[in-house]
């Protein structure tokens, strides 16, 4: 009778530490992903997804942060998502379409910030967001598409001192350029 006991202790002990660990959720503020064959012709674009788990229950940004293959910030914006809303944007037509300088790059990184005030260059990092990207793949004389979450990645000290003032002068300097677009919340689709 006592093993009985025992083994019955061990088990909601463990279905105790398995049921707070996976309660505890994914408190992440900062993703990263890759963009490739933008731009090129025949090639379909790509789109970057994000859902508001509804955690906080307000309405976050959607900091978006496009870099070119040459590690140059291109193009900005903040983009709202409603707490449990899909936002959708399209890294052809609304991510890269408005560079600062230059031609519209084929390949790059974006960073986004899960932000709870709607600044792009000052941005208060709240954990909520989570997201997904369709990558465009060169597949012998066409292109296939592949999704995968975005990397959950470490919103360092320089990357939060740096991305938000660097935005900041690349607005500003821009005249209209290097402001990304941003499509309501579930019209992309």
């Amino acid at each position: 009778m006592r093993r009985v006991g025992f083994v019955f202790a061990l088990a909601v002990i463990a279905l105790t530490l398995c049921g707070s660990a996976l309660a505890q959720g994914d408190y992440s503020v900062y993703f990263v992903t890759y963009y490739s064959n933008n731009d090129v012709s025949g090639a379909p674009d790509a789109t970057v997804r994000l859902v508001n788990d509804g955690t906080s229950g307000t309405w976050l940004s959607a900091n978006f942060y496009v870099f070119d293959d040459s590690e140059e910030l291109t193009e900005c914006c903040s983009c709202a998502v409603s707490p449990d809303g899909l936002l959708s944007e399209d890294v052809k037509t609304e991510l890269t379409a408005n560079p600062l300088s230059g031609p519209i790059r084929s390949r790059g990184v974006i960073k986004v910030v899960s932000n709870a005030n709607g600044s792009v260059s000052s941005p208060y990092p709240t954990a909520g967001l989570h997201g997904w990207a369709t990558h465009i793949q060169k597949d012998g004389s066409g292109f296939a598409i592949t999704e995968s979450p975005l990397a959950d990645s470490n919103y360092s000290d320089y990357e939060a001192g740096a991305l938000g003032p660097i935005c900041a002068v690349l607005l500003q300097l821009g005249s209209g350029y290097g402001s990304c677009s941003c499509t309501q919340e579930d019209h992309d689709f």
